[in-house]
């Protein structure tokens, strides 16, 4: 009779491992949608992106005035699964350099584990009727973004005093250090409630991508 063989234990089943969605071609079409400059735009932010899929975006088109004419921003911010990529685009009046009007586009992609502060700072009219965390676009009104890796700081200064009001003594200086390397804002006002709604999506997902680095 012929003996059965051993049969050893089956090698474990290991879960696929979830690949995070790509988000790239809707930034892009955002990007697009703006009309400004799209292909110099969406070229700067995909070539610091490094190939990385874009898990989380934010597009900010901003007009400024330069004298009798109107100059146009665009801010990008992309998240990776490594790291935080901000490209500005701005357009320039010719000069002695150039003979037209050109743009230039500064793109700077940050570790994760760089980003040492991210900064949310929520305006809310009439609080008293805020619906709570459901419904924040119909309720928060501003919001600003502030994000520092170290790059930048900022020193707000002011002249110390102490308690004596008649005192005439020189008592220096306080004040304190921030970072401030990248400062984004949107308002309902100006931008609309949706843009207020994606900035703050935006900014749970950084907030989330960073926790604990």
């Amino acid at each position: 009779m012929p003996q059965s063989g051993h049969r050893g234990a089956d090698p474990p089943v290991h879960a696929a491992t979830r690949r995070p969605a790509d988000h790239t071609s809707a930034m892009i079409g955002v990007i697009e949608a703006t009309g400004y400059h799209p292909t110099v735009v969406a070229d700067g932010v995909t070539s610091a992106l490094g190939g990385e899929p874009v898990t989380a975006y934010v597009v900010h088109h901003e007009p400024t005035f330069d004298h009798d004419e109107v100059r146009r921003h665009m801010t990008v911010a992309a998240l990776t699964p490594s790291r935080l990529v901000v490209a500005h685009t701005d357009e320039h009046a010719a000069d002695d350099l150039l003979p037209s009007p050109y743009t230039s586009t500064t793109s700077e992609a940050i570790s994760l584990s760089g980003v040492r502060s991210v900064i949310v700072s929520r305006m809310v009219a009439n609080p008293e009727k805020y619906p709570g965390a459901s419904l924040p676009a119909t309720a928060v009104s501003e919001v600003v973004l502030t994000v520092g890796w170290g790059a930048v700081g900022r020193i707000d200064l002011e002249p110390a005093t102490c308690a004596d009001p008649d005192c005439e003594g020189d008592h220096g200086y306080t004040g304190a250090v921030s970072a401030d390397d990248f400062s984004l804002r949107m308002s309902a006002a100006a931008d609309g409630a949706d843009a207020v709604s994606r900035l703050l999506a935006f900014s749970a997902e950084l907030s989330r991508a960073t926790a604990g680095r």
